[in-house]
């Protein structure tokens, strides 16, 4: 197993905040709410980021117990559930929240304008209104963005160099976030004779008829953007592609160690991790409105040879040679 590290281009989004002194923090004892959405906290991949956020906030000297507490709301997939649990963390006497992915901030900023909101895997903070600029976001949220759009283009190349004989891409996104945004740079990298169904989606029902309208087309295949159904349906999602023999792209690659054929996408663990760090500063002082908006510095391209096998493509040796992981 291989990890490569990638700087993304745009301007400044590599340059990470220095982590600063471990000393004990002042102030007495402070409160931070959770939200995370589309996982349960029964979930491994929602204890997994939790924990990686847990242990930087301790990392940093905030003690469970001893100076902070950790308030957590986990409302999983539904967006009643979630709106319900943004309004009431905002209700509580909290000093900062933070939100696991795009849902979860937008939620929250639909439930209070003042209480300081740091985020991460947001797709573009200021198309979702969270920001007013990625330098200075201006109001009470900022944090970590998953990718700039041009990722888009990645998954395209990488979806025609393994399976070239595609004619049909669908584009499943989450209509709860912003994910469709990365439909036109998908598109711009494709052959000209390749074409892109763009497949919106608000329940697991309709979910699963994407999935099976793309099996009902020639060549076709998927990519799935991030977004709360994705997560709490993952399994079910690699179950029906395999199915109906669609391959199938994902943007993180723990979809890929459960069964998926191939993903690319940022360094989740990373990015709650970076988000702590946002936590301790604004529990010091400062403000989101001041802290700027940053983007990934991890990429991991993970491809299962099992899946690939079972869907008939050949996996091609240069394609290998650049894997992060290789699941066989």
């Amino acid at each position: 197993m291989k990890r490569r590290e990638f700087i993304t281009l745009l301007g400044g989004a590599a340059a990470m905040w220095p982590l600063g002194a471990r000393a004990q923090p002042s102030g007495g004892w402070r409160r931070v709410g959770v939200l995370m959405a589309g996982l349960t906290e029964k979930d491994p991949q929602g204890q997994l980021r939790i924990s990686a956020f847990r242990r930087e906030l301790q990392n940093l000297g905030w003690a469970e117990g001893r100076n902070v507490e950790v308030i957590e709301r986990w409302p999983g997939d539904s967006a009643e559930r979630l709106r319900a649990a943004a309004v009431e963390l905002a209700a509580l006497k909290l000093d900062v929240i933070f939100a696991g992915n795009e849902a979860a901030a937008l939620a929250l900023q639909q439930a209070t304008s003042s209480l300081a909101i740091v985020f991460a895997q947001v797709g573009d903070p200021v198309a979702a209104g969270l920001a007013a600029s990625l330098a200075r976001p201006g109001g009470n949220a900022t944090g970590f963005a998953n990718y700039e759009y041009g990722i888009g283009a990645k998954w395209a190349e990488l979806m025609q160099e393994l399976a070239p004989q595609t004619t049909r891409i669908g584009v499943i996104y989450d209509t709860a976030n912003t994910a469709q945004r990365y439909v036109p740079a998908i598109e711009g990298a494709l052959s000209p004779d390749i074409r892109v169904l763009s497949l919106p989606v608000r329940s697991r029902s309709e979910l699963e008829q994407a999935i099976e309208r793309m099996a009902g087309e020639p060549n076709g295949a998927l990519i799935v953007l991030a977004g709360p159904l994705a997560v709490a349906h993952r399994d079910l999602i690699i179950i029906w592609a395999v199915k109906h023999r669609l391959p199938l792209i994902y943007p993180y690659p723990y979809y890929t160690a459960a069964g998926g054929l191939i993903s690319y996408g940022p360094d989740q663990l990373d990015q709650y991790r970076l988000a702590a760090s946002y936590v301790d500063r604004v529990l010091k002082g400062e403000k989101p409105a001041d802290l700027p908006v940053q983007f990934p510095t991890k990429y991991i391209l993970a491809i299962n040879l099992k899946t690939a096998k079972a869907l008939g493509l050949t996996v091609p040796d240069a394609l290998l040679a650049r894997a992060d992981e290789v699941i066989e």
